[in-house]
Parts: structure tokens; C-alpha cells; sequence
């Protein structure tokens, strides 16, 4: 077993880090004392599991831990990809506002290409396309970005969480 004081280093995590990253990717047991389980699946004690992963979290290694619903499940079953063309001076004003919308799961920037003049990106979800449409009507409103383009997704590839080897 290692000690919590080994924990990952940037460049190498431990196998026992590696196994601790997997499990917590994956669904958590739906029971009274979840990390227990997975501590026990590991083959650690649950206070070593809870500790490494709060260092994670202080070293900046992982940025939150929360629970995913699946969406289509619940209803939503639209989904739209929104890219904004935002100026620069303003991307991190934008990006934080439209972040703050529940119906907005991902907000992201990415550099403009050549051709595409897109910096900020939204992923939208509503229960019909008339949702997801009025949430960028209100966007656009409050923001007076009118540049931008609407993807809708046609069909699910794969939604799996990431496995790290």
C-alpha cells in the first residue's frame, strides 16, 4: 500500500493512483457509504481513499467531483452545440455568463481557425430544439452576440467516462 504522502507526481501517478482515478470516473455505488465500497475494491481503507482524493483536488490534479445525470433519461433529448464568435477582450466575461446557465453543461474557448471565426463553445440541453433555441435567443439578447452558429447533435456515439491505464 502507498502511503498518502507519495502522492501522483506530475509527471507519473502511482499504479495505486491510476486504480483510484479509474474507480472514480466510473458510476459510484448507489449505497449509505460509497468510498467505503470503493476503498474496500481497491484494497485500501476509506480515510487513505478520501485523502488522496482531496490531494488531487488541492494539487489542481482533479477540478471537481460531481455527480452526471443521464440526461435523455430525464427528458432532454436535445442537444445543441452553440459556437460563438466573441471578441477577445470580452471572452472570459462571456464564457462566465453563459456558464452560469443550468441548461449549459460545457463552456469552453478555443483558439479561431483559419475559416472559422469561432472562440466560445456551448453545449445546450433542453427537452425539445425549441428549448435549446430560446435559451440562445435569451444568450444572444443579454449579451448582443449575434454571431454564432447552432449545431444540433442527429445521434450519440459514445458517452463513456475516460479509462486511464
Amino acid at each position: 500500500m502507498h502511503p498518502v504522502g507519495t502522492l501522483i507526481s506530475k509527471d507519473m501517478p502511482t499504479k495505486l493512483d491510476s486504480k483510484i482515478i479509474n474507480l472514480i470516473s466510473q458510476d459510484i455505488p448507489l449505497v449509505k457509504n460509497p468510498f467505503k465500497v470503493l476503498a474496500l475494491k481497491l484494497g485500501i481503507k476509506e480515510n487513505v481513499l478520501l485523502k488522496r482524493i482531496k490531494a488531487y483536488k488541492r494539487k489542481g490534479l482533479m477540478r471537481k467531483f460531481c455527480a452526471s445525470l443521464n440526461h435523455k433519461k430525464i427528458g432532454f433529448n436535445s442537444n445543441a452545440m452553440v459556437v460563438w464568435n466573441i471578441p477577445d477582450k470580452l471572452i472570459n466575461s462571456a464564457g462566465k455568463l453563459m456558464s452560469l446557465y443550468p441548461q449549459i453543461s460545457h463552456c469552453y474557448q478555443r483558439r479561431k481557425a483559419p475559416g472559422w471565426d469561432y472562440n466560445l463553445y456551448t453545449m445546450i440541453h433542453g427537452k425539445t430544439k425549441n428549448e435549446c433555441l430560446a435559451v440562445i435567443k435569451d444568450i444572444s439578447g443579454k449579451t448582443g452576440f449575434k454571431n454564432y452558429k447552432v449545431l444540433f447533435s442527429s445521434k450519440e456515439y459514445k458517452k463513456t467516462p475516460v479509462k486511464f491505464a
